[in-house]
This record gives structure tokens, sequence and C-alpha cells, in this order.
């Protein structure tokens, strides 16, 4: 509010008073601002210095080289990959890092279980922190085995090879040609 509706009428006129005032409410701000980020920080999806202090009480490595993105997928799947290890578990684990969906199939009798990313193409670019994720969590006995998706041959049909000339041979297999 400004502050002409706090303070007297002959007050109103002088530089000294506003100047006060919006000296006052600049700090106000900005300390409203801080309490907002500290509290953005006691949450996984809003933090950003603060992840530095999730991945040590969660006895991550913190690597502050890495992307926020990153960072948060290995912090809620430490957090998810807490109990009794079900498909589920799994499968939620899998899908905070690739932000796509994945199918678990269970292979009983060779003790192996296949993660298989079915709503993303391609290698997911931070698969070197899931796969640590998924050791941490799965039964010692079991071996997984990571399947990644790519473009089929019948998608491409409809282009020439004049129209994808532009593109790498990794945009083509992940399907970012149009």
């Amino acid at each position: 509010m400004p502050f002409n509706q706090w303070v007297p009428p002959f007050l109103h006129g002088s530089k000294i008073f506003q100047t006060i005032y919006e000296t006052q409410q600049n700090e106000l701000d900005r300390a409203s601002k801080a309490i907002e980020d500290i509290l953005n920080q006691c949450f996984v999806d809003t933090a950003t210095w603060g992840l530095k202090y999730w991945e040590e009480f969660l006895g991550i490595p913190v690597d502050e080289s890495k992307p926020i993105d990153f960072r948060r997928s290995t912090i809620k799947a430490k957090l998810r990959g807490s109990g009794t290890v079900t498909v589920n578990l799994i499968k939620n684990v899998a899908e905070s890092f690739s932000n796509g969906e994945v199918a678990i199939y269970e292979n009983v009798a060779p003790y192996t279980f296949q993660v298989k990313f079915v709503g993303t193409r391609g290698i997911p670019p931070n698969i070197d922190d899931l796969k640590k994720a998924i050791e941490e969590i799965k039964p010692a006995h079991l071996r997984v085995i990571f399947e990644y998706t790519y473009t089929p041959w019948n998608e491409l049909r409809n282009k020439t090879w004049n129209k994808l000339l532009s593109f790498t041979w990794e945009e083509i297999r992940t399907g970012r040609v149009d």
C-alpha cells in the first residue's frame, strides 16, 4: 500500500519521509524474498542452493557441476528408494530420472529385471545416476538390464532423405526431426 494511507496528510509532500518509506519498503521486499527463497529450499522441486543440504542429508555425493534437474532426480530417487523393493518402487525411481514412462519386466528364472524407457527415446542424459540409484535399492542377487527406445522406421516413411539431411543421426534416432 502506498505510504499516503498510513501517514498524516502534512507528511505526504515531504521528500525526506518519502525516501525513508521507500527505503523501508525496499528492505521489507528484500526480506520477504529472502524468506521465500529459504522456504523454497525445504522442497526438492523448488530447492536450488539448498540441494547441497538434501544431498548431504541423504548421503549423496555433492556435485554442484551437475544440472539442477539431475540433482533433483537423484534426491527424489533416494527419497522414493527406501523400504521394501518392489517393481513399483523401481519404476518410480527410474521415472524420476527419465522424466518419462518406464516399463519394468521381471525375469524370475535368470534373476534379472529389465528397465525399458518407453516414454523417452534414446538414452536419458543422467543414466549413470539412475544406474547408481537402482544398484543401491535392488536386491543384490538380481541383475538389471536397460533397454532404450528409438524412432521406428515406419515413423520416417513420410520423410525424404533431403528433409533429414539437416538432422544428426542422434536426432533422427530419438525422434527430434519435426
